[in-house]
C-alpha cells in the first residue's frame, strides 16, 4: 500500500470513529451541524475539489460532481427538514471513498507483474578499461567495448560472451523458471541474472538498442494503445454522464411541477431525495474502472509468462484470431543449420567449393550463410572478397580471388541462366556456380522445434480455422516440415513480397470478423508482420526489424507460447463483456428502483461500489494466467 492509499485509509478510520462516537453523543442544532460538517469535509473535501476543478475545467460532468452533488444535497435537504438526519451524506462519501480505496489497491495489484519487468532495467555496467573495472552508465557504453558481468548482477547490454561460462536467470524475459547456461561464444540478450561465473562480453548493440531497453518501450507504451472496448467506455461514459445529470434534474423539477398543475400539493423533498439517489446509483466507475483494469492485468499476466502484448488493442485482436500463418525458418524450426552433404561438379574438389561459398557468404548474418561458414572453419580472409551483391530471395554473388562466385537457391541459377542439375534431396539446398559455371551444391538441413507440433495441434482444439506456411524453401523441403507438424496450406519458395501477396490473399478470403495472425522472425519478415491483422515475433531470436513491427513479441521464440497468448486475450476479452453486461444491467435496475421511489440513498451507494467491487475482483482474474 503506498502513501496516498495509507492516508486515504487513515481518513476513512478516522471518519468511522467519528461517527460511532457522534451517533451516541445527546448533540442538537448548530453544534450538530458543525460536528457532522467537520466530518464529512475530513472523509470528502477530495472529492468537492475535484469536482470544483472539473467545474472550472469545463468537464464538469464526471464522478466527482456526481457524488458532490449528491451528498451536498443530502446536507441540505437534512437541513431544510431540520431532521439533523446528517448520517446519510458521510455514509454515502465515506462508502464511496471505500471503494476508491479498493479500486485503487486493485490498479496497484495488477501493476504488479509490469513493475517486476522494469526490475529488468540494468542501473550500471562494469567496463573493462587499461587501469581496470570502471562502473559507468549503461547508455555510455560503446559498441564493441568490453564488459565485465559478476554472479548475481543483471547483462546491461547484448553481446558475446568472450570468456567465462555460467548461468543465466531469463524468466524476467522469458517467464522459464529454468536457467539457461551459456558458454564463451555465445550471444546473450540484456535483461538476464549471471548466477555463478564471471562473465567477460563484447557489447553488439548500444544500450537504447538493446533487448532490454526495446522491451521496456514496449511495456511502458502497450497502456497508451486502447482497444475499441476501452474507447467505448470513454465515449460511453462521456454520453452517459450528462443524460444522468439531466434526468436527475428533470425527476427533481418535473413531479412537483406537474402535482401544483393539477391542484395538488407538491413534494419537493421527496423528489430531490429521489433525484440525489439517483445520481449516486447513476456513477459509472464499475465501468470506467474495471474495464481499462482488464485489459491492463491482462498485459501484466501476458508479460509475466513472456509474452509481450504492444497494446490492449493487440491483446482485443489476438482474441479474434482464426487463421495463422507461419515462416519456417527460426519460427518452427530451430534455425541452426548444418552442413549435410557437399556435392561437387566439374572437377571442383569439395573443400575448395565450400570454401567459395564461405567466403561469399561471409558477409550475410543469414543462418543458411552462418552453417556454411561454421563448416568452412576458418575466418574469411576479406581481402579476398569484393563486389558482394545480395539478391533477396535468390542467393548472394560476389567475387573471390577475382572469381565470380554465385551461391543461392535454384531461382538465382535459373535467373543468371545458369545451367545446372536439380538436387531432389530434402533440405535446403545452395547451389554454387564459379565464373557462370554450375560447380554444384551443399547440402544443409534444419531442426523442427520439439513444441511446434504440440503448438500446430493446440491451435486447431483453440477453434483456429486454417494454419498456414510460407517460406522461400523448396516446394520438397517445405512440404516435409508441413506434413510432419500436420499445417493445413504450405506455400514455398516466395520471395519477401510474394508474401505479403500471400497474406492479402488470405486477408480477402476471409470473414471481417475472423483476424489472421502471422508468426516470423526474420528481417525479411517485417513487412508481412505489418501487413497481419497481427504480427508476432521471436523476440531471442528475432530481428530487430521484425520485433519492432510486430505487435507480440514471445520472448523465448517457443511456438508453444502463441496458444498461450491466445487464450489470455480470450480470457481477458470474456471478463470485460462480463464486467460491461454486469455493470450495466444492474445500474439500468437500481436507476428505475431509485426514481420510482423505492430505494433510498443507502442502497444506492451499496449498489455502486458493491458493482464497482465485483467488477474489480472479475477485472483481477486477468492477472492469473499460468495455468492456461
Amino acid at each position: 500500500m503506498n502513501k496516498k492509499q495509507k492516508k486515504v485509509l487513515i481518513r476513512i478510520i478516522i471518519t468511522a470513529i467519528m461517527l460511532l462516537i457522534l451517533f451516541f453523543l445527546p448533540i442538537t442544532g448548530v453544534l450538530q451541524l458543525l460536528l457532522y460538517l467537520a466530518v464529512y469535509l475530513i472523509i470528502g473535501y477530495d472529492i468537492l475539489r475535484k469536482a470544483w476543478k472539473g467545474i472550472l475545467n469545463r468537464r464538469v460532468f464526471d464522478e466527482n460532481f456526481l457524488m458532490a452533488i449528491a451528498t451536498v444535497g443530502a446536507f441540505a435537504l437534512a437541513i431544510y427538514d431540520k431532521s439533523g438526519d446528517y448520517l446519510e451524506a458521510i455514509a454515502v462519501m465515506l462508502f464511496y471513498q471505500v471503494g476508491e480505496l479498493f479500486q485503487s489497491y486493485a490498479v496497484g495489484k495488477s501493476r504488479k507483474n509490469i513493475s517486476e519487468l522494469m526490475d529488468i532495467r540494468p542501473d550500471y555496467a562494469n567496463i573493462e578499461t587499461e587501469s581496470g573495472i570502471k562502473q559507468v552508465d549503461p547508455d555510455d557504453v560503446q559498441v564493441g567495448s568490453i564488459i565485465v558481468v559478476q554472479p548475481g548482477e543483471k547483462i546491461p547490454i547484448d553481446g558475446i560472451i568472450i570468456e567465462g561460462a555460467s548461468s543465466l536467470n531469463t524468466s524476467a524475459l522469458t517467464g522459464e523458471s529454468m536457467p539457461r547456461n551459456v558458454k564463451t561464444g555465445d550471444e546473450i540478450i540484456s535483461g538476464c541474472i549471471n548466477m555463478s561465473g564471471v562473465l567477460k562480453i563484447r557489447t553488439t548493440k548500444e544500450f537504447g538498442e538493446s533487448t532490454v531497453s526495446k522491451i521496456l518501450e514496449l511495456v511502458e507504451n502497450s497502456s497508451s494503445r486502447k482497444s475499441k472496448s476501452e474507447n467505448f467506455i470513454s465515449r460511453f461514459a462521456r454520453v452517459y454522464t450528462p443524460i444522468v445529470c439531466y434526468s436527475a434534474l428533470a425527476l427533481a423539477i418535473i413531479p412537483p411541477l406537474v402535482s401544483i398543475f393539477m391542484n395538488m400539493s407538491p413534494s419537493w423533498a421527496d423528489w430531490i431525495y429521489r433525484a440525489l439517489t439517483f445520481l449516486v446509483i447513476s456513477c459509472p466507475c464499475a465501468l470506467v474502472i474495471s474495464v481499462p483494469l482488464s485489459f491492463f492485468a491482462g498485459l501484466g499476466g501476458a508479460s509475466k509468462e513472456g509474452i509481450l502484448i504492444k497494446g490492449s488493442n493487440y491483446l482485443e485482436t489476438l482474441s479474434k484470431t482464426k487463421y495463422v500463418v507461419f515462416d519456417k525458418t527460426g519460427t518452427l524450426t530451430q534455425g541452426i543449420f548444418e552442413v549435410n552433404e557437399i556435392y561437387s561438379a566439374n572437377g571442383i574438389e569439395k573443400k575448395k567449393l565450400l570454401e567459395y561459398a564461405a567466403l561469399a557468404e561471409c558477409s550475410s548474418s543469414h543462418p543458411i550463410s552462418k552453417s556454411i561458414q561454421k563448416a568452412y572453419g576458418k575466418e574469411a580472409d576479406r581481402n579476398r572478397i569484393s563486389d558482394i551483391e545480395e539478391i533477396s530471395g535468390h542467393g548472394i554473388i560476389a567475387k573471390v580471388d577475382n572469381i565470380s562466385v554465385a551461391a543461392g537457391n535454384n531461382k538465382l541459377m535459373k535467373k543468371l541462366g545458369i545451367s545446372f542439375e536439380e538436387c531432389k534431396s530434402n533440405g535446403t539446398i545452395v547451389y554454387i556456380a564459379l565464373d557462370k559455371k554450375y560447380a554444384g551444391y551443399i547440402l544443409i538441413s534444419d531442426k523442427i522445434k520439439p513444441t511446434s507440433a504440440t503448438a500446430i495441434k493446440k491451435l486447431k482444439r483453440l477453434g483456429v480455422h486454417q494454419i498456414v506456411m510460407l517460406t522461400g524453401d523448396r516446394k520438397k523441403a517445405a512440404m516435409q516440415i508441413a506434413n510432419d507438424l500436420g499445417i493445413d496450406d504450405v506455400r514455398s519458395e516466395l520471395l519477401p513480397a510474394q508474401k505479403v501477396e500471400e497474406v492479402e490473399k488470405l486477408i480477402k478470403i476471409k470473414s471481417e470478423k475472423a483476424k489472421l495472425a502471422f508468426v516470423g522472425d526474420g528481417i525479411n519478415d517485417a513487412p508481412v508482420l505489418t501487413r497481419a491483422d497481427i504480427g508476432i515475433a521471436m523476440g531471442a531470436m528475432g530481428s530487430d526489424a521484425a520485433i519492432e513491427a510486430a505487435d507480440v513479441v514471445l520472448m523465448d521464440d517457443d511456438p508453444l507460447k502463441i496458444t498461450k497468448a491466445i487464450k489470455i486475450s480470450r480470457k481477458c476479452i470474456r471478463i470485460v463483456y462480463q464486467n460491461i453486461a454486469f455493470a450495466l444491467i444492474i445500474k439500468l435496475i437500481c436507476l428505475i428502483l431509485g426514481a420510482i421511489g423505492i430505494t433510498n440513498m443507502w442502497f444506492a451507494i451499496f449498489a455502486d461500489v458493491g458493482v464497482a467491487v465485483i467488477a474489480i475482483l472479475n477485472a483481477i482474474r486477468a492477472l492469473h494466467v499460468n495455468k492456461l
